[in-house]
């Protein structure tokens, strides 16, 4: 043993005392300036942490929402008034309700927000939405369709299915909530509905949407215009009263109607005498013909856009002759969109 150590002496320097005794504790000193120095850049956080903990942001649990004042909300009018509450934490995540909170002082004991002109059930949807992320009734994952709901029919005959998610688009609307308005727009093409419900739906929509509207206003129009032909013989007394309430939505549906055929009246006018025409002649007549039913079109939808007196004899002379159907279509909404004067042939009278 004492050769081994005498063979290893030389790689020992001389001017350094030798730290390894076989019969003592050995003593490690760690020079913890020099630790400092080589950390400099991290003094205020962990090693190899980029930015510093207090710059971090801070998680806000749900429990911070619930320990948040409570607000009273009270919703709807008369027998239906109802006062609800919520957490304003999660209220202010409208920017509606974020300024009507921020008129609260610390010294206020009762905090209270009216909703007085709100649908109570709007509201309660609303609030779901805030804590759950969701309203009932849900959409079932990969389908058009929603959860079922043993209180109501299968087929939205009177609307409401479709006016429980309009009032709850509106309200989105109102509050600047654009999660909760995609939300309930998508729900409202899961509702199957007659033509009836899709009037009373169409009413409430023109009421409460501004004309440049495209998620739920301007499909309005499409619907109608597309099936206009086979659901007013359902709903005929509700289309027209729609028509004379709000002309726009008559506009709406009448520049969207597919005209695709000219009117026979302008195509076969003379078929007897056209053969004596001969090629050049038919062509002549054609487009005489193409030219006074782009004249008559271009009449009616002036007419209609700016509200002005239309020449209505031509339009209910138009509607009563045996042309195609899409331009007796035509005529009829032009007449629906004209001044109260002519209720009474909307009407029947």
């Amino acid at each position: 043993m004492a050769d081994s150590i005498e063979n290893f002496a030389e790689f020992i320097p001389g001017d350094t005392p030798a730290d390894v005794d076989m019969g003592n504790e050995v003593m490690v000193e760690i020079d913890a300036s020099g630790a400092r120095a080589d950390n400099g850049d991290h003094e205020n956080g962990l090693p190899f942490q980029e930015e510093a903990m207090e710059d971090a942001p801070v998680r806000v649990t749900y429990i911070d929402y619930l320990r948040s004042p409570v607000i009273g909300l009270l919703v709807g009018q008369g027998d239906e008034q109802a006062l609800l509450t919520a957490h304003q934490a999660l209220l202010t995540s409208s920017p509606w309700f974020a300024d009507a909170c921020a008129k609260f002082s610390d010294e206020v004991s009762e905090r209270r927000i009216d909703l007085i002109d709100e649908d109570l059930d709007a509201v309660g949807c609303f609030l779901e939405f805030l804590y759950t992320g969701d309203y009932f009734p849900r959409k079932l994952p990969g389908t058009r369709d929603l959860e079922k709901d043993p209180h109501t029919p299968d087929v939205d005959e009177t609307g409401d299915q479709l006016l429980k998610h309009a009032r709850v688009y509106t309200l989105a609307e109102t509050l600047s909530l654009p999660t909760l308005k995609t939300l309930a727009s998508s729900k409202i093409h899961c509702v199957n509905s007659t033509a009836k419900g899709e009037i009373a739906y169409a009413r409430y929509v023109y009421a409460h949407t501004h004309k440049d509207d495209t998620a739920i206003r301007a499909p309005v129009a499409n619907f109608w215009a597309t099936r206009s032909h086979t659901l007013r013989t359902e709903a005929e007394d509700e289309f027209r009263q729609m028509c004379l309430e709000f002309p726009q939505f008559g506009y709406d549906v009448l520049s969207k109607l597919p005209i695709t055929k000219m009117p026979d009246i302008y195509v076969n006018a003379n078929e007897s005498n056209s053969a004596c025409f001969g090629r050049e002649g038919q062509a002549r007549k054609a487009g005489e013909n193409a030219s006074l039913f782009s004249a008559h079109t271009r009449q009616l939808s002036k007419a209609c856009s700016r509200h002005l007196d239309p020449s209505w004899e031509d339009c209910l002379r138009w509607s009563l002759e045996p042309v195609s159907s899409a331009f007796r279509e035509f005529a009829f909404l032009h007449i629906c969109t004209t001044r109260a004067t002519f209720a009474c042939f909307i009407r029947g009278e």
